[in-house]
């Protein structure tokens, strides 16, 4: 079993070697990540300028490992379609620092790497641990091992796209693993505005966040210290379209006399 571990917290970070050392004596795993934190860059891709990449010496050892000048996703393609030979069965990405739940998804960079991965009809899993400090990435660790090896067995085949978050609690605090849904946040970013001397900038600034708590989403399963698995997939419409909509399409073929 070959792995590509991809993270957005950059090549240094913790939870990607704790990861990459969870996974070694189960698979082939090559790591291949942003030179610097990348977080919030969601799925962004380098298309104006050339994609850099250097190896690194590895956290772990044995382990070859790369450092990319781009993004997550830049991270994702170029390993996949430039440095690793052969197949790879599994993309893993993180174990990130701070939960990626609900809306944060469509702008997380870990979420990001994973969909580069998924696009590819490559099993791809994306993990994050709901803090920022004195992260505990052993749990986190351990639940990317037992998908991995679920993987491998043929449990868990493609298409799959998992969004993983634990609790920021040892082990023996877990409480369970509940497979939910994308949660809802009832704040906005919002734009703080200043002027340096030069001229006016505004600055995206992140209100404290107010979950929907409801049973069965990501933010309730968390805040319950249990393991939440959200499975996603890419086809974002709307089904079925409402009345309103038909109606749009309505009044469009009257404007082309369709």
């Amino acid at each position: 079993m070959k792995i590509l571990a991809v993270n957005d917290d950059g090549i240094r970070s913790p939870g990607l070697w704790a990861v990459v050392e969870a996974l070694r004596d189960i698979a082939e795993v090559v790591v291949v990540a942003p030179d610097r934190e990348q977080s919030g860059i969601g799925t962004a891709i380098s298309l104006n300028q050339p994609i850099r990449v250097a190896e690194v010496v590895p956290m772990v050892k044995g382990i070859e490992a790369y450092a990319v000048e781009g993004t997550p996703a830049d991270s994702t393609i170029v390993a996949l379609e430039s440095l690793i030979e052969g197949p790879v069965d599994l993309v893993v990405s993180g174990i990130n620092q701070g939960s990626n739940m609900g809306n944060d998804v469509f702008i997380s960079g870990t979420m990001g790497a994973a969909l580069q991965g998924h696009f590819r009809s490559i099993p791809s899993i994306a993990v994050s641990v709901a803090a920022l400090k004195d992260v505990q990435f052993g749990p986190a660790a351990q639940t990317v091992r037992s998908l991995a090896q679920a993987v491998a067995e043929g449990k868990l085949a493609p298409p799959l796209l998992l969004n993983v978050n634990l609790p920021n609690v040892p082990v023996e605090k877990i409480m369970g693993v509940s497979l939910t849904h994308l949660g809802r946040r009832t704040y906005m970013d919002v734009i703080k505005e200043g002027d340096d001397g030069r001229r006016k900038y505004y600055w995206v600034t992140r209100e404290n966040p107010g979950w929907v708590l409801e049973k069965g989403l990501d933010i309730w399963a968390v805040r319950r210290r249990r393991i939440s698995i959200t499975p996603l997939h890419t086809d974002l419409t709307s089904t079925p379209p409402s009345k309103e909509i038909r109606g749009l399409t309505r009044d469009i073929r009257r404007v082309f006399r369709l």
